[in-house]
């Protein structure tokens, strides 16, 4: 039997978090990508409590205009934004089980651009 699309991915997205961890100094940019929106987090891992977020959507609509991948670039320099905020300059970067391509991968450029390493 065929897996779904869900499941695919639930399956890439264990094997990547068996890798990926965050700590307090290093956390991780966890990416969730849905139809309309994507969304970055920083995590730490050890605590399990999230340090900083950003998304392309507000609570009245869409906070960023353009495409879905400019969204994205603009995601990935607010994310930035708030990392630096903190003190924090590099991150493990999780892609959630997604392609690093399209919007998943503008979103990291626009977090590198932002001045995150990783």
């Amino acid at each position: 039997m065929a897996l779904s699309s869900i499941d695919r991915r639930n399956r890439i997205r264990r094997r990547i978090r068996k890798v990926v961890q965050g700590t307090a100094q290093r956390p991780r940019l966890a990416v969730f990508r849905s139809n309309k929106a994507i969304y970055a987090q920083l995590i730490d891992d050890v605590t399990g409590t999230t340090l900083g977020s950003a998304t392309s959507v507000t609570k009245k609509g869409k906070a960023f205009e353009g495409a879905k991948t400019n969204q994205a670039f603009e995601v990935g320099k607010a994310i930035a934004a708030v990392a630096q905020a903190k003190g924090i300059s590099a991150v493990a970067f999780d892609r959630g089980g997604y392609l690093y391509h399209g919007r998943v991968k503008s979103l990291a450029d626009g977090a590198r651009e932002g001045g995150l390493n990783f």
